[in-house]
């Protein structure tokens, strides 16, 4: 298939929440979804970079319904008190998007390793106090989009070092984020299915796009070679920002975008290109590994899901 943004349906009506909406995928994503009319809470850990964004937004959408929240994941009191701001809301999309990548290693506020913190249990305590406000009786079902990464084929799921105490690379443990993105994208399916909650959760990769997320690894361990390495990467090599949102505004808005299906570029070694279903790692699918973090993950955070364990697959 080659679809693009201009095949995004009417969006009037619908309320979307995006995490990390202030800059790269997720400004491109409310830019997008704005243009087609849905109401976007922009969900960013710096509310001054949330509004900077929201006034980009509106240069192109003079119109766009935007709302600036503050929501940091690296801290679960702020993702606590997003979600209670938002108790009364009904919301059509979820989209788990932020994220840190290949940094040193650092701890959140709840002492959680900074990439498995935000990019995985973040969102996973996010989405479980969302969940309420997702699960609607009728109409088109809520969807719940997590953005992973073609890194995750590289991840393991390493439970007797999760927070890279004993032994920590800034690679591995950013593809072990990733890989737990995914897993708990089918789990949570899997959960929807079996209690037939009008709800679906995918997973999407946006390829290798050209954002800051790259230079941050960089900048923080101070490495100028990995710098100059990057920047030449996104110059030679990346597709756009805009090119990068498109599988998350597929999985979010198409009619035919599926639950439990994984969405990438279809390009070059699915570097770049428009989305396309794809497969993802073996590990992925790995139903015992998926439970397993699922319960390490409301044991860490503190989160339940009122959804019961699953009794239904979600097909390779």
């Amino acid at each position: 298939m080659s679809w693009t943004a201009d095949k995004i349906p009417d969006q009037s009506g619908c309320t979307v929440v995006i995490t990390g909406a202030n800059s790269g995928i997720g400004r491109e994503a409310t830019r997008e979804l704005a243009r087609n009319g849905a109401t976007v809470i922009m969900a960013c850990r710096s509310v001054e970079r949330g509004e900077d964004a929201a006034g980009d937004v509106r240069e192109d959408v003079p119109d766009a319904d935007l709302r600036v929240e503050e929501c940091d994941l690296g801290d679960l009191e702020s993702v606590r008190a997003f979600a209670e701001r938002l108790a009364d809301e009904t919301i059509d999309v979820l989209i788990n998007n932020a994220g840190v990548m290949a940094i040193p290693r650092s701890e959140t506020e709840d002492g959680f390793e900074t990439q498995f913190g935000v990019n995985h249990l973040g969102h996973f305590a996010l989405t479980g106090l969302l969940l309420e406000n997702l699960a609607t009786d009728e109409g088109e079902p809520a969807r719940v989009v997590t953005v992973s990464s073609g890194v995750h084929e590289r991840g393991e799921i390493d439970f007797d070092d999760l927070q890279g105490e004993e032994s920590y690379d800034e690679w591995d443990a950013y593809a072990q984020s990733k890989l737990a993105n995914v897993l708990f994208a089918y789990e949570l399916e899997r959960r929807f299915l079996t209690a037939g909650t009008n709800a679906e959760s995918m997973a999407v990769h946006p390829g290798y796009a050209n954002t800051q997320l790259q230079f941050r690894g960089p900048e923080q361990s101070g490495s100028r070679l990995r710098m100059a390495a990057m920047k030449l990467m996104n110059t030679v090599v990346a597709q756009s920002a805009e090119m990068g949102a498109l599988p998350t505004l597929y999985a979010a808005t198409a009619p035919e975008a599926e639950g439990g299906a994984y969405y990438g570029p279809g390009g070059f070694k699915n570097m770049r290109g428009t989305p396309e279903r794809q497969a993802s790692s073996d590990r992925s699918y790995d139903e015992e590994t998926a439970r397993r973090l699922w319960a390490v993950s409301e044991d860490l955070t503190g989160v339940e899901y009122d959804l019961p364990e699953p009794k239904v697959e979600v097909p390779a």
